[in-house]
């Protein structure tokens, strides 16, 4: 079995709009979708889904999720 990263404090190094996205993903939807829902380019919910993978210290948005669910995002 894989070591899973430690749990980051609930979300506190997340801004709100980087919180926003990270809802967006974890309820299933597509980054175009996340972009159209926030009203932003794709590329802009790229880069925030980058940087939330960067403060959680994961490589994967399968990992990503997972950690949003066990936050309660």
């Amino acid at each position: 079995m894989t070591p899973t990263p430690a749990m980051p404090p609930a979300g506190a190094a997340l801004a709100p709009r980087e919180q926003e996205a990270l809802r967006h993903i974890a309820a299933g939807h597509t980054y175009l979708q996340t972009a159209r829902h926030m009203g932003l380019s794709k590329h802009t919910v790229d880069a925030y889904l980058r940087r939330i993978r960067a403060k959680l210290n994961v490589s994967t948005t399968a990992e990503m999720t997972r950690i949003a669910i066990a936050l309660g995002f």
